[in-house]
């Protein structure tokens, strides 16, 4: 493919030789069912790793993002894709996601209060912000 895409995993898997020869960074798009594992050997070749939320209920894109971030060190674009809705952000960016694709018929200035809906974290996450369980430790 010619230009900037983001390319399905199995079609990086079936080309990945020749994709590797033009020695330009790539972007890939893959779904719940991908074993995170099997991107590390090219892992440093990813510019954007493109999580797929295919429906509300399927949580797997979020488990993904957290062993990038945290296992392997992933330190490229994390894009939400597919069934990204508002009420999702917070979360997703918390897991170490940094950029979301909004449905064309949803408004982005209103998704993106998603990533305001919370003042307090409960929990430890991707995103280093002290919970605050850890901040009443330093008073």
């Amino acid at each position: 493919p010619e230009g900037d895409v983001i390319l399905p995993f199995v079609f990086w898997q079936t080309n990945r030789d020749q994709l590797l020869k033009t020695k330009k960074s790539h972007a890939i798009w893959i779904d719940g069912s991908i074993e995170t594992e099997s991107l590390l050997d090219d892992i440093d070749s990813f510019s954007i790793i493109a999580l797929d939320f295919p429906i509300f209920k399927d949580g797997r894109s979020y488990s993904h993002a957290r062993l990038l971030r945290e296992r392997y060190n992933y330190k490229g674009e994390l894009r939400a894709v597919g069934d990204v809705l508002q009420d999702q952000l917070f979360f997703m960016e918390r897991c170490g996601i940094d950029s979301f694709q909004i449905h064309d018929d949803k408004d982005i200035e209103q998704a993106l209060n998603g990533l305001k809906g919370f003042s307090v974290r409960y929990q430890a996450a991707a995103d280093d912000t002290i919970p605050i369980s850890e901040r009443r430790k330093f008073k």
